[in-house]
């Protein structure tokens, strides 16, 4: 009878689901969780960069109407970015600058050399530049901060970050916040005439 037994127990199959579910389940939960974690971030990036290029547009023009307390329009600005973002954005900090440039040809680069006496492409004592960011001595960054006036561009960078939406940096190697960055540049409105900076010889 115990022969018979084990050759019967020997073929069974029924409940043999129940650990092959086992083996499968931790890996299609870390599949599904990386799945919905990578769209929420997804989403979040498409919500940030949408209001940050709608403010900006709105910050453009000259008196813009921005339904958020301020006594500057960059405050106005900042506080429109995070209500937009914080639809979705919960606990999320904000990180935002605001660059003005002279024109889009200057962002991200060095005040403009008019003379260069030695030749070597770089700025040196007694050579002549275009004071755009209008301080009085050569900078590496050509921009200003705020939004600055007329037919200026200005430069913005948004950075989130908050808790991610599922657990998942406890199971593979990742940071426990999403940061998100956003940037745009946008010209103000022609509403007047664009400052001209001077140029200096020092």
């Amino acid at each position: 009878m115990n022969r018979r037994f084990i050759r019967k127990l020997a073929v069974e199959e029924t409940g043999a689901a129940i650990p092959e579910f086992g083996f499968v389940l931790l890996p299609l939960l870390l599949f599904l969780m990386g799945g919905l974690d990578l769209g929420y971030q997804a989403y979040l990036r498409s919500v940030v960069q949408g209001a940050l290029n709608d403010i900006a547009r709105t910050g453009s023009l000259e008196g813009p109407t921005i339904d958020c307390p301020g006594a500057q329009l960059e405050d106005r600005v900042r506080c429109a970015i995070e209500a937009r973002s914080n639809i979705i954005a919960r606990n999320a900090t904000y990180t935002i600058s605001m660059t003005n440039f002279f024109d889009y040809s200057t962002i991200g680069r060095s005040e403009r050399l008019v003379t260069d006496h030695n030749g070597n492409g770089a700025y040196n004592a007694g050579d002549c530049f275009v004071d755009l960011n209008e301080n009085g001595s050569f900078d590496a960054s050509a921009g200003r901060t705020g939004i600055g006036g007329a037919d200026d561009v200005v430069f913005y960078r948004v950075t989130v970050s908050m808790p991610r939406m599922f657990p998942i940096h406890k199971l593979i190697n990742t940071t426990p916040n999403y940061r998100i960055e956003a940037t745009t540049a946008v010209r103000n409105q022609p509403y007047a005439s664009q400052r001209q900076p001077p140029t200096i010889c020092v």
